[in-house]
């Protein structure tokens, strides 16, 4: 008698969470698709995007459910992603904008060399110009939601890098085409890559050594590949700029109250968000690193002089550059330059 009361308390249970899954299944009224490039445990599928996406859900209710498919398990690579947002394979999109060079010019205002002192700055500066002048230009095809840049980029390295002569014959992996550029000026042979594959680069030799910023060591296990990392003082080396993007199509078709829970969490409040999230995570990284007895070289702001030199003419190949566009190359760096310091001198 006992157990078969169990068994009847058993299955009311059982009925009651299957009747509350499919009442949570049937409360989703949308479902997007978020599609990103590394590991869900990395730095910002955790700390940015995760939060951006269960807020979104909280915020409506339960009404807009967001999928995560992090490692691109919706198929394709890093640099398709912004098609894959365009053409509505994903729904949403967390990409490097420099992945697919030359077709959103005005971002690499952001990645020019020793450009950006502070990320929050910056990704402030990036969602102002990115209303004014991108919006309905560079970005018309698609919806964007956040707008952002990393914390300094710098070198991971096999062997020490203080000096630009240090990188003569080194194979180094840059994220962007003008952190290729800038990798030639200083001497070293740049190896296009995208920041997966950057693992396996290191452990089978083919490059030696990246750019990429503190925090996304960890997910890639790059301090435990290489023991020699070349920060710099002032001005980051370079950084690489971010969008969070969202089909269009998909983002019109939603109701009015749906579009608002989506529009009160993107913006430029969220853009310095994820900006400064992402660059707060670098210390942690570095931490590990100083903790498995890596060597750093830390590059003062006067030394860096020398590299700043060398790097110069990227400067004025791509004013050249965004001339031939039309675009006035000088007067987007004046005015990022301009907005960063706006900032800086509304957060002393």
């Amino acid at each position: 008698m006992i157990k078969g009361r169990r068994n009847l308390i058993k299955a009311a249970v059982a009925a009651v969470a299957l009747s509350a899954a499919g009442t949570a299944a049937l409360a989703a009224d949308v479902t997007l698709r978020l599609h990103q490039f590394l590991p869900a445990q990395a730095n910002v599928p955790v700390q940015v995007l995760d939060v951006w996406a269960d807020k979104v859900q909280a915020d409506s209710g339960g009404r807009i459910e967001i999928q995560r498919f992090p490692s691109m398990q919706l198929g394709g690579t890093p640099p398709q992603l912004m098609d894959q947002a365009i053409d509505g394979v994903a729904d949403i999109v967390w990409t490097v904008v420099g992945y697919t060079p030359g077709r959103f010019p005005s971002t690499e205002v952001f990645e020019l060399p020793f450009m950006v002192s502070d990320a929050r700055a910056a990704s402030y500066a990036y969602w102002k110009m990115f209303e004014s002048h991108m919006k309905d230009t560079e970005f018309k095809d698609v919806h964007i939601l956040g707008t952002w840049v990393h914390g300094p980029g710098m070198f991971h390295t096999k062997n020490p890098v203080a000096t630009p002569a240090d990188l003569n014959g080194m194979k180094i992996r840059g994220g962007s085409r003008l952190v290729n550029q800038l990798l030639e000026l200083v001497g070293a042979t740049p190896v296009g890559m995208p920041v997966p594959a950057v693992s396996e680069g290191l452990s089978k030799g083919v490059i030696d050594g990246t750019t990429i910023p503190w925090e996304v060591t960890t997910a890639l296990k790059v301090s435990e590949l290489v023991g020699n990392h070349t920060e710099f003082q002032g001005p980051a080396l370079y950084t690489l700029t971010f969008v969070l993007a969202m089909n269009k199509a998909r983002y019109d078709a939603l109701p009015d109250d749906l579009k608002k829970v989506i529009d009160d969490n993107s913006g430029l409040e969220f853009s310095v968000f994820a900006g400064g999230t992402q660059a707060d995570a670098d210390g942690p990284a570095r931490e590990f690193a100083v903790n498995r007895g890596n060597n750093i070289v830390t590059v003062s702001e006067a030394d860096s002089g020398k590299w700043r030199e060398l790097v110069q003419p990227i400067y004025d190949s791509w004013i050249k550059e965004m001339a031939d566009k039309n675009i006035d190359g000088q007067a987007l760096i004046d005015e990022a330059q301009a907005l960063m310091a706006e900032y800086t001198a509304a957060h002393k």
